[in-house]
């Protein structure tokens, strides 16, 4: 079973940064496409950023553009989003989700991710 496991989130004052991981396991092929979602209560979930597993090719929605740095270590199918210069309106719960990657997908789109983590929260304030 593919499993994705979250950590890392938290409490932070504004302008501070923080590092949230995903630890990937079960998953097959060498070409996948990981993202990190977030949400807050009564809001869609938003697309933050998404990374293909086998190329490093990344994705950022135009709110983290330059502030949210999304990398993926090959070896320990693990995941990071690297935030900095948070701002309170990053506040919400922050999913990570995986799907086999092909052609035309949409990797800020939810529809497209297969498996999703627990989630984690992030606090700006």
């Amino acid at each position: 079973d593919v499993q994705l496991v979250e950590s890392g989130g938290g409490s932070v004052q504004a302008g501070g940064p923080l590092r949230l991981s995903c630890a990937a396991s079960g998953f097959t092929g060498s070409n996948n496409c990981m993202g990190w979602f977030r949400q807050t209560p009564g809001k869609e979930r938003e697309g933050v950023a998404a990374i293909y597993t086998g190329g490093g090719h990344t994705e950022c929605a135009d709110s983290v553009k330059g502030r949210f740095t999304l990398s993926y270590n090959y070896g320990s199918h693990a995941m990071f989003l690297q935030m900095n210069s948070l701002k309170p309106e990053d506040t919400a719960k922050y999913y990570c989700a995986a799907a086999p990657l092909y052609p035309g997908i949409q990797p800020l789109s939810d529809d497209e991710y297969n498996y999703w983590g627990q989630g984690t929260q992030v606090t700006v304030s």
